[in-house]
């Protein structure tokens, strides 16, 4: 029971929940939501305030009319979650332009105890970007700026605001002759801000390592509106406790993120991808495994899809000419992909590496022992760009796929890498036919991408589900977060990855920080934090 009481303490504690609750007196308020996980109730404290005119005038002054949103089409869009599963109800929408903006926001919202929620491209998967009432939204896509890139003096150190476009980020870098460390299938929407405070991992973690490693420095605003500058570039800096790693996937929890600086490493000279076949999993951990011996640092990606994720995406004209002017894929045969009996195929990945002459050599001698070793089945190496860019549109519209056949229950986890396949083969069996399980993820990284997709959402579905897949992954001492985050989603269930001591330590942390704003009129006697998740 220590568990739950000590995540019923964090869930009261999180501003994401719009809840500055009094330990002392718990929220009286009968007004509630429930969402698409297992037991999570939540009700908005009264201790927050209503939106004013009075509160609408002042934001107009300060960012001008462009600035404040009230159009209810606007709205909707950004009270709402990419997959449509949580939804708010704010009635204002926040754009500021700078960091001082976001100051005097955040200033005026804690005088007036007004909940807010920062929101980035609005790509979150677990609820973490939206409102959960009546929250301010205050969305930094207008700070989208490139302030430096150093690619001289210090190679590839490159700073700018959080609203930029990952996308773009990457567009820029290539121009430039360096590459982004990070890469999303939602790189044309979500925003590094966001990215940053989801400590977000992507396609290219297995090469870059994630954002702890490739954040310099940042620059955050509190709850209070004091601004935090953490914009540092250097390599190296052991003056006190690095916070920027605090803020790196605290998902707003202690402020918005507004700036960053981010090293890039140099592109690499150039680049192909193979896409393998493999009989079972056992044969995937192999080929892993034989892959990192004798590719080493030329391996950027090692990524993986079974079966039924192949179907789907196939079904879905995510393959052939129809949407993309691209050939269909072709095995070493030239037989198609589409056309192969994907049951005697049941896992296939790829992954993509730097070549000359040299290492286009050690790769082809990689390919031809896996296959006569037993550990690819079937495959094909892109000869061209535009065949290594559909390989990659397979992994990345696996998401839409999944949206496109109805209604999915999405998990994304951390897991050993020899157990990582038994839990998908254990929730087949769970589920039953009720509902297709559909699996892929970061193979490199241990990371599972979960998806149990059925034609309508369906409580004896979620029944069968949940507590069973989190109950799973701790008793294999996995995460029940690897790179999405906890948001709305997940915030009650933190016990089934972290200890009650851990959890304990979270929230005498957020105690420390907030005890030093000088205006906590609006806090109840233990400071709880107004300020909400950022999410990509």
């Amino acid at each position: 029971m220590e568990k739950w009481r000590a995540a019923d303490r964090l869930l009261k504690f999180s501003s994401r929940f719009a809840s500055a609750v009094n330990w002392n007196n718990s929220c009286k308020s009968k007004q509630g939501k429930y969402f698409y996980s297992v037991a999570t109730t939540v009700h908005r404290n009264p201790l927050f305030s209503i939106i004013s005119p009075d509160d609408i005038s002042y934001f107009k002054t300060l960012l001008g009319e462009r600035g404040v949103v009230q159009d209810a089409l606007a709205l909707d869009a950004a009270n709402t979650d990419w997959m449509g599963k949580y939804r708010g109800s704010s009635k204002l929408l926040l754009q500021p332009k700078n960091t001082e903006e976001v100051s005097q926001i955040l200033k005026y919202c804690n005088s007036r105890c007004l909940a807010v929620v920062p929101q980035g491209g609005n790509t979150g998967l677990v609820g973490g970007s939206v409102p959960v009432f009546d929250e301010v939204i205050i969305n930094v896509g207008l700070m989208r700026n490139i302030l430096s890139f150093d690619k001289v003096i210090v190679s590839g150190v490159l700073v700018c605001e959080a609203g930029c476009i990952l996308e773009n980020l990457i567009s820029f870098l290539d121009d430039e002759g360096f590459i982004m460390p990070l890469d999303l299938g939602a790189k044309g929407s979500c925003q590094i801000g966001g990215n940053v405070s989801t400590n977000a991992g992507g396609l290219r973690l297995l090469r870059y390592g994630s954002l702890h490693g490739s954040v310099l420095g940042l620059e955050a605003v509190l709850a209070n509106g004091t601004v935090l500058d953490m914009l540092g570039t250097l390599r190296k800096d052991n003056t006190g406790y690095d916070l920027k790693h605090l803020f790196i996937g605290s998902e707003g929890s202690l402020g918005i993120v507004t700036k960053v600086s981010i090293l890039t490493p140099p592109k690499l000279s150039s680049v192909n991808i193979a896409f393998l076949a493999c009989e079972d999993y056992t044969s995937c951990q192999k080929l892993l495994l034989e892959a990192k011996k004798k590719l080493g640092g030329i391996l950027s990606a090692f990524e993986f899809l079974d079966s039924d994720a192949m179907s789907l995406v196939s079904s879905t004209t995510f393959l052939g000419t129809e949407n993309h002017g691209q050939e269909v894929i072709k095995d070493k045969h030239g037989q198609d992909f589409t056309s192969i009996d994907l049951r005697a195929l049941p896992l296939e990945f790829w992954y993509s590496y730097a070549s000359g002459s040299i290492f286009m050599e050690n790769l082809e001698a990689f390919l031809l022992h896996s296959v006569e070793s037993g550990l690819v089945a079937n495959g094909v190496l892109a000869q061209d760009i535009n065949q290594a860019s559909s390989f990659w549109h397979i992994r990345e519209g696996l998401p839409e796929a999944l949206m496109k056949a109805g209604a999915v229950y999405k998990y994304d986890l951390s897991l050993p890498l020899e157990k990582m396949y038994d839990l998908v083969e254990e929730m087949r069996v769970q589920i039953g036919p009720a509902a297709k399980v559909v699996a892929y993820g970061h193979l490199g990284d241990g990371n599972l991408h979960l998806n149990i997709s059925a034609p309508a959402y369906d409580d004896n579905i979620l029944a069968k589900i949940e507590p069973f897949v989190y109950e799973w992954t701790s008793k294999n001492r996995g995460s029940i977060s690897a790179e999405h985050g906890l948001g709305l989603m997940k915030a009650a269930k933190i016990h089934y990855s972290k200890s009650p001591e851990t959890v304990r330590l979270m929230i005498d942390f957020d105690y420390c920080v907030f005890e030093l704003l000088p205006d906590t009129s609006c806090l109840d006697d233990n400071h709880s934090i107004i300020c909400l998740c950022l999410s990509a």
